[in-house]
């Protein structure tokens, strides 16, 4: 297995960003939380040593087994949903836990998700643009997306969404549907949002309608706005180097227990408060790398499969951080969502270097030219 591989191949720079990345968590975790410091830190290194196994296993073999990558996900968010399995934390229901250990397996299933529609999305290319296919698609994704709506877990649902939405743009959707259906679905979406909002169409969870709505007018709601309005404050306060990590100042709001629960949803902050707006600069650079070579990866794919694996993983870490750090910059409402490779969270970490070791594996095996790929 190891012989048809060339170690020129080998995208270590893809892997010094995610490293670089996940170091700067670490340090605005233990600045946030020191507590779980360790535990970010022994998730690093199972991270680093699952991505190297999974980075030479052929990622078409992997593909293979995408009836049981569907079906564990269906199992693992049916799992969450089963009293005294599903653990419930902040009126959501997301973790699994089992004689002591527990894991989200929403952030696994994003993973698993992207294999499936990858190896999908290759078998079908030809009929895609049928509506036989397409529903069937559409049915595929409904089932794990109505569980994770279930948990609830609206955030992770978008994500998800758009990811699927990028992989079959990718794997060759045509125009005609794609422009009929922006035209329909987009003034449909904001309708249904304003509905949603005003309790008129009860699909969101209370506190969900009152994030969105503390987040349009945060004066009216300032208990539902307060974590996000701190979080803009405290990004502003870092000026442009910050205060530095683990600092004493009394003028620091996470010092003084303004921001709750820092280390996860809200590293950014830590970030933007400790080292400045450098600091965010330094992320938002390394993000941006990280997904440039997961397309660039796709560019040289040998095939349509490992194409689809790298645009998912890109759609996935560019999307989730943009929606992080919208919200704690305040240009989304306030929702629960990790910043890849920054957050706390062993799941969250391990399942995206899983994700990673299967893009390094695309970049093994480049396409060669004058082959029925490039016809």
């Amino acid at each position: 297995m190891l012989k048809q591989y060339k170690i020129k191949n080998y995208r270590f720079q893809l892997i010094a960003y995610v490293v670089i990345l996940s170091i700067i968590g670490i340090l605005a975790i233990g600045s946030a939380k020191e507590s779980v410091q360790d535990k970010q830190i022994m998730g690093l290194i199972a991270g680093l040593v699952i991505m190297a196994i999974v980075s030479v296993i052929d990622y078409s073999l992997i593909l293979k087994f995408r009836r049981i990558w569907y079906l564990l996900t269906i199992i693992f968010l049916g799992l969450v949903l089963v009293p005294g399995v599903g653990k419930e934390v902040n009126s959501a229901t997301r973790w699994i836990e089992i004689g002591g250990f527990q894991f989200q397996p929403s952030e696994l299933c994003k993973i698993m998700l992207i294999v499936f529609f990858a190896a999908f999305f290759m078998r079908v290319r030809e009929k895609l643009n049928t509506w036989k296919i397409i529903l069937a698609a559409l049915v595929l994704i409904g089932i794990p997306l109505l569980m994770i709506v279930r948990e609830p877990d609206l955030s992770t649902t978008i994500i998800v969404v758009v990811v699927f939405l990028t992989m079959i743009y990718v794997a060759g959707l045509s125009y005609k549907i794609i422009l009929p259906v922006i035209a329909v679905t987009i003034p449909t979406a904001v309708v249904l949002l304003v509905l949603m909002v005003r309790g008129q169409l009860p699909i969101l969870q209370q506190y969900q309608s009152t994030r969105i709505l503390s987040w349009l007018d945060p004066e009216a709601y300032p208990d539902s706005s307060r974590q996000q309005q701190n979080s803009i404050i405290a990004i502003g306060s870092g000026q442009l180097w910050g205060k530095g990590l683990n600092n004493s100042s009394i003028t620091s709001l996470k010092n003084n227990n303004y921001l709750s629960e820092p280390q996860t949803d809200f590293i950014f902050t830590i970030i933007g408060e400790e080292l400045g707006f450098v600091g965010c600069v330094i992320v938002i650079i390394l993000i941006m790398l990280i997904v440039f070579e997961c397309i660039m990866i796709a560019r040289n794919a040998k095939d349509m499969g490992g194409r689809l694996l790298c645009c998912g993983m890109a759609a996935l870490i560019g999307f989730q951080s943009f929606v992080n750090i919208g919200v704690t910059t305040g240009l989304l409402p306030n929702t629960g969502i990790p910043l890849p490779f920054v957050s706390y969270g062993l799941t969250s970490l391990v399942s995206m270097f899983i994700g990673i070791g299967m893009v390094l594996n695309v970049g093994l095996q480049p396409r060669r030219y004058g082959s029925v790929e490039d016809l």
